[in-house]
């Protein structure tokens, strides 16, 4: 039985604009035993080619075929939906091109979606509009719910709290494609061509990553180069199957392959 990674980036590959230490080893280790992977982000922004040449500057050499973004699970999600429907779109360049390359028409009026990313470029005169297509039946989608890092000095909103904004105004929840939410889990996977005994994610949060594996069933690996503190770990009712410090210190096969 073949087995494949699910791998989150900021965090766990990077931080920021910093290459966490033995992380392009560990990804061109994967690649030398032919080990399937893709790197799995919430981030709705960047296009995949995007992705990619972030990760070259990096250190890392890696193709489209390694990368899925809640962009991408958009498109694919609401392609299966409503072939050929329409939709008005809060967002940036990786939502735009998956909206498009799965035959989502992207309109200004009467949308049957909403659909929200990441984003500096939408102004709020565009966020009343979106309201006003809410209130008038359009259906509300964000790309994923992740929240503001709540540091001083950042200059870009977690989708969270636009979200919390629009739904507050129309007192519609939005259906949330990204992790953990089993859309993006699923077809991640599926992306991938693997069963779910075959899935193993690797993660910096609990709350996303290690969440979203577990209620999907899959093996999970938390590092502890972002976010996640070991000591935290008693304060969740679920675990991860491998908790490391970075995933240069991940050692195959793992005990469950």
């Amino acid at each position: 039985m073949k087995h494949g990674l699910l791998i989150d980036m900021d965090g766990v590959i990077y931080g920021g604009e910093t290459l966490i230490q033995g992380a392009d080893k560990f990804i061109a280790y994967l690649i030398e035993q032919d080990i399937p992977f893709a790197f799995m982000t919430n981030n709705s922004q960047r296009t995949s080619l995007e992705v990619v040449r972030k990760l070259k500057r990096l250190g890392i050499k890696v193709t489209e075929e390694h990368v899925y973004t809640s962009a991408m699970a958009t498109g694919k999600f609401l392609g299966g939906q409503s072939p050929n429907g329409t939709a008005y779109v809060l967002g940036e360049g990786g939502l735009l091109t998956s909206l498009y390359q799965n035959g989502i028409t992207l309109v200004d009026t009467d949308p049957e979606y909403v659909v929200l990313g990441e984003g500096r470029n939408f102004t709020l005169e565009m966020v009343l509009r979106a309201v006003d297509m809410i209130l008038a039946g359009a259906k509300f989608i964000t790309t994923n719910r992740d929240p503001s890092p709540k540091k001083p000095g950042w200059n870009n909103l977690g989708i969270a709290s636009t979200t919390a904004m629009i739904e507050e105004a129309t007192g519609k929840k939005a259906f949330v494609i990204g992790k953990p939410g089993p859309v993006m889990m699923r077809s991640a996977r599926k992306f991938l061509g693997l069963e779910t005994a075959e899935t193993t994610v690797i993660g910096d949060t609990m709350e996303t990553d290690i969440q979203g594996g577990v209620q999907m069933g899959y093996k999970t690996i938390l590092v502890l180069s972002g976010i996640a503190k070991k000591e935290d770990l008693v304060h969740y009712a679920f675990k991860p199957d491998l908790v490391v410090s970075s995933v240069d210190k991940i050692k195959f096969p793992l005990d469950w392959w």
